[in-house]
């Protein structure tokens, strides 16, 4: 059964997340259906991409299926990890992606939003960064994700706190573009891709591969590069990761000892 339904009308792809059962968690199957259906999009020369979850969802995403990130002793989010390669196609696809939020996005789905072109949400949507509840250490890429998207001290907040954010405060900060009624959202996602595709495709996609360009252009030394991962071994390896993984699956709070 997929985990996905797809759809084209007038140059616009849709991609609908429908794995409800698991809360559309970020599973790699899941994530195997995205990223094939962007290369169908692609061959297909759709103009613009819309990501959403069947209306009404309650969650938009779960975020990570936990049960899929190692217990200890690995990098739980390395170069190879699905979430960061549909998010490096996201990034890559030479076509506008509007995320259309209904319901709570968790965890890694935030970053998989925060990548998307634009983000249109309901009043009722919120956004809740959640590794450090689970002690996970996020990625070099993950956080410049959050970087973009977001000023720092606004990104630490998210990070630091794993407490939810509406999408109205997102509104006023400039992460989400438009905040919508529930009944008018898919309406308003429509018109604003039918704006886009209205306009020049290859002025498009050769600004967006510009900004993308500039937007990671962070001076990084190949020292400091190292040192970011040797920070991340640290968590990863330790007691603290273990109790985190440990702890979601029993469905009990954690008890980090900073060890």
């Amino acid at each position: 059964m997929s985990l996905i339904h797809t759809d084209i009308a007038d140059d616009v792809g849709i991609i609908t997340l429908c794995h409800q059962a698991k809360r559309n968690a970020l599973s790699e199957t899941l994530i195997k259906e995205v990223q094939a259906a962007l290369g169908a999009f692609k061959a297909q020369s759709v103009r613009v991409v819309i990501l959403r979850a069947e209306p009404g969802a309650k969650v938009w995403s779960a975020g990570h299926l936990v049960d899929e990130l190692p217990e200890s002793g690995y990098d739980p989010l390395g170069w190879q990890d699905p979430l960061r390669s549909v998010i490096r196609d996201i990034e890559a696809l030479p076509v506008p992606v509007i995320a259309m939020v209904e319901g709570g996005v968790w965890g890694g789905a935030c970053e998989l939003v925060f990548a998307c072109d634009m983000i249109i949400a309901t009043p009722e949507a919120t956004f809740a960064a959640t590794p450090a509840k689970l002690g996970v250490p996020y990625n070099v890429s993950g956080l410049l994700t959050f970087l973009t998207a977001a000023t720092p001290h606004i990104a630490k907040e998210l990070l630091f706190t794993g407490r939810p954010m509406r999408a109205s405060r997102l509104e006023i900060l400039g992460i989400v573009n438009h905040v919508v009624p529930a009944d008018k959202i898919e309406a308003f996602c429509q018109d604003m891709a039918r704006g886009i595709v209205d306009n020049s495709p290859l002025a498009i996609s050769v600004m967006k591969e510009q900004l993308r360009i500039l937007g990671a252009a962070q001076p990084l030394s190949p020292q400091d590069f190292e040192r970011i991962q040797g920070l991340r071994r640290v968590v990863y390896r330790s007691a603290d990761y273990r109790e985190g993984i440990r702890a979601f699956k029993e469905k009990r709070k954690p008890v980090y000892r900073g060890e």
